[in-house]
């Protein structure tokens, strides 16, 4: 009879501990009217940019990947924000020419705008394994913000996150698709008054 009152006890406790584990977050994110997203433009002649997060009194932004998907608006990067994307090979995170000269104008709008602190969001297209795709993102983010830190951005106003194939700007199952998936795109993340 003592082992199952024991068991009985023991089954309440382990019940209690998943339903606790598995409650929501509690946490509440500030809501900020996003910029509406042009359409796609492919890489080449792309003037998409950063990806945002929320303003800060620089500059009005929308908001990040995650946030825009779980709002069911696009993932895409507004023509209007201030930051641009940059874009990769296939399978590769090495920054091309074209993507230094959009970090560079980046890097600007940095310097002009010192409190401003951004999130660089790595993202991949489809291919490979999901795993794979969330090492090769956070790759991209990494070389994106490495070459910020060369140009005289510090390190304590950037900050990464992979996504890797989770959250595509495109989803049509074609070369210039995946093209615009490859991509680290830069989120202003809003700044938090002092209390």
């Amino acid at each position: 009879m003592a082992q199952l009152t024991l068991g009985c006890w023991g089954l309440v406790a382990v019940s209690c501990l998943a339903v606790a584990g598995c409650a929501p977050s509690t946490a509440t994110k500030t809501d900020v009217p996003s910029a509406s997203a042009s359409g796609s433009k492919s890489p080449a002649g792309q003037q998409p940019g950063v990806g945002p997060g929320a303003g800060t009194r620089e500059s009005p932004t929308a908001p990040g990947s995650l946030d825009a998907l779980r709002k069911g608006e696009s993932t895409a990067t507004p023509a209007s924000s201030p930051l641009k994307d940059v874009f990769y090979d296939y399978d590769r995170y090495d920054l091309r020419a074209d993507a230094r000269e959009v970090l560079r104008a980046n890097a600007d709008w940095l310097k002009k705008n010192p409190s401003a602190k951004i999130e660089i969001e790595g993202h991949c297209d489809e291919r490979g394994t999901s795993e794979y795709n969330l090492a090769l993102g956070a790759k991209r983010a990494q070389s994106a913000k490495d070459y910020l830190a060369t140009l005289g951005i510090a390190g304590d106003r950037l900050s990464t996150i992979s996504y890797g194939e989770e959250i595509p700007v495109c989803k049509q199952l074609t070369d210039d698709c995946w093209r615009q998936n490859r991509r680290a795109r830069f989120v202003i993340i809003p700044s938090r008054p002092a209390s």
